[in-house]
């Protein structure tokens, strides 16, 4: 669980969004801010607090909040 919240605190802090906002609507181009800009902040966001090294194809396939819990699994991180 504590996964869980790290992974939804980095989420809430870069696009600004309630816990409650955070579903699979969570996209990247339809979320407030996600942007390329709001991309970079993310993925370095999530690899300081899961201490960890985006592989470049992951970086380009983390596009929605589901798809992060996805890819995270990867690198051993189960949300």
């Amino acid at each position: 669980m504590e996964q869980l919240r790290k992974y939804n605190q980095v989420f809430m802090e870069a696009f600004s969004l309630a816990e409650g906002e955070l579903t699979d609507k969570v996209v990247m181009g339809e979320t407030t801010d996600w942007d390329s800009i709001g991309h970079v902040n993310l993925i370095t966001s999530m690899e300081d607090v899961f201490d960890i090294m985006f592989e470049t194809e992951d970086i380009l396939e983390f596009t929605s909040y589901t798809k992060g819990k996805e890819i995270l699994k990867k690198y051993n991180i189960y949300i």
